[in-house]
């Protein structure tokens, strides 16, 4: 009898995309940011001590009742009104059953055939601008489990000297979002599952109603992919990398994953129905378990809870709510402000997209908004280990700039050492450059004899430029700007330069 081949060497992704069609299925879980949990009144924040965001009900202790967070489900009906979603007359939560430590009652209080939204899609935008509409089958409510912490070896359990769980994630509100399978997606798979994952982090972060830091783990991710030989209509068996915490790692456990399958495949191997761990250090997946299917859960109705109604007002009230979709609102300001494509992606990416439409809705024009935000401002955020944001630069503060730059009172190096001084608290920048003594030098005079003096220390610059090489004055203005602390006004210098040789500019 021979056993089972069930791993084999990855085949390159381009082998893998000529041999297979790949099909996905994404769950994605999103912590709400409610002040209390799902089903209690502990409270839902993070980065407190260990099991001090607890009580009996999130302990799961004999005799505690849970009740249900309405804010929770009002997040939930806007997410699901979002996604384009149908909203469930009436839902109910269910138990989950099964055991693990970091869940203390030894089921999960979720939904199972009664979502409180379901049969809905999202239109995703790739990088090239082309749109894929995915599938969503449902968005149900449920219960965070607690964390559990491997000590010694790896920091997985595998090897583990003990575990230490912490009991302060456990009933934190939770939305999963489950497509219907993605079919179709040939070799951009990989590309549509971060698009996705990036879509939804956008939408709850307009909603407000989590606080999306996937490193975190208020968003991640459960990526399910399976293959299907070229020209076949039947699923393969499909595994389940859980808990992928950043889009590139969306991105690369699902690249990882087709190579994997199609390796196996192709050497006549199977595939186990499992769950799978991402390691970023490697770009690859581990085994973890088994992975089982809803009738292991042995779900049942929840006995503490009665089942949710919705109404048509309460449906619209919530849907009047509902914020500009991220996807348009980011057409509607790149055409506004002009950007190039790849400009705008990068202002996207680097999540500057309200900070920049704050401060040109202020008065600032977008090029400047930009300029300042995706270089001095985020540079001097990257020094200071900050966010951006988190520096306080307000666009009044960049229109002031802006303005003594235009007005040719300082320039732009100037003006970054201004910025500096500001966030150290020394005033407004009208205040700085006045106490520190920073405007430009325009004086004629003054700017005369610096370049008198530039000129004499630099006859063979001089000759240059009296033959014609007119870019060879850039060797002439350093030196003025140190003699006069780089404040003197360069266009102003390069006139004088030009007068003294009689050169017409």
């Amino acid at each position: 009898m021979t056993e089972t081949l069930t791993e084999a060497s990855p085949l390159s992704y381009e082998e893998a995309m000529a041999r297979f069609d790949p099909v996905l299925g994404l769950e994605v879980h999103v912590e709400l940011n409610t002040k209390t949990k799902m089903f209690s009144s502990a409270p839902n924040a993070f980065g407190d001590e260990p099991n001090t965001n607890v009580n009996p009900v999130c302990l799961g202790l004999p005799g505690t009742l849970p009740v249900v967070n309405r804010q929770a489900v009002e997040d939930a009906i806007k997410l699901g009104l979002a996604l384009n979603c149908r909203i469930a007359e009436t839902c109910r939560f269910a138990r989950k059953q099964y055991f693990y430590p970091d869940t203390p009652k030894n089921w999960q209080t979720s939904q199972y055939d009664e979502p409180i939204a379901f049969d809905g899609h999202l239109d995703v935008e790739l990088d090239d601008g082309e749109i894929f509409r995915v599938e969503i089958e449902r968005a149900h409510m449920e219960e965070d489990a607690g964390k559990l912490t491997h000590a010694g070896g790896s920091g997985r359990i595998q090897g583990a000297d003990y575990s230490l769980v912490d009991y302060n994630r456990s009933g934190v509100p939770l939305i999963e979002i489950v497509t219907k399978p993605i079919v179709g997606a040939g070799e951009r798979a990989p590309e549509i599952a971060r698009a996705y994952v990036s879509a939804i982090r956008d939408i709850v972060k307009a909603l407000d109603i989590s606080d999306a830091r996937m490193e975190r783990g208020n968003v991640r991710c459960d990526a399910n992919v399976s293959l299907m030989p070229k020209g076949a209509s039947e699923f393969g068996t499909r595994s389940e990398t859980k808990n992928v915490n950043s889009l590139r790692a969306v991105e690369h456990a699902v690249t990882y994953e087709i190579r994997r399958h199609a390796g196996v495949l192709s050497a006549g191997g199977s595939i186990v129905q499992e769950t799978r761990h991402w390691k970023e250090d490697t770009r690859t997946t581990s085994s973890g378990r088994p992975k089982s299917d809803a009738d292991d859960y042995r779900y049942f109705p929840e006995p503490d809870l009665l089942p949710i109604v919705t109404t048509e007002e309460w449906i619209e009230k919530l849907r009047a709510e509902l914020p500009e979709p991220p996807a348009e609102r980011r057409r509607r300001l790149r055409e506004a402000w002009g950007y190039a494509d790849a400009e705008f992606r990068d202002v996207v990416a680097a999540g500057l997209l309200s900070e920049i439409e704050e401060t040109v809705d202020s008065g600032a024009t977008p090029a400047v908004a930009r300029k300042w935000w995706m270089g001095e401002i985020s540079r001097l955020a990257n020094a200071r280990d900050l966010e951006p944001a988190a520096l306080g630069v307000t666009p009044a503060t960049i229109i002031e700039l802006a303005g003594l730059i235009d007005a040719g009172k300082i320039n732009d190096k100037i003006a970054r050492q201004v910025l500096e001084h500001h966030l150290d608290g020394e005033g407004s920048p009208e205040e700085i450059v006045s106490a520190r003594g920073l405007e430009v030098v325009s004086d004629d005079g003054a700017l005369t004899a610096a370049v008198e003096k530039a000129m004499a220390e630099n006859p063979d610059v001089v000759e240059k430029v009296a033959g014609g090489k007119l870019k060879a004055i850039g060797a002439l203005i350093g030196p003025v700007m140190k003699e006069t602390r780089g404040q003197a006004d360069a266009g102003k210098v390069r006139e004088i330069v030009l007068a003294k040789l009689g050169i017409e500019g």
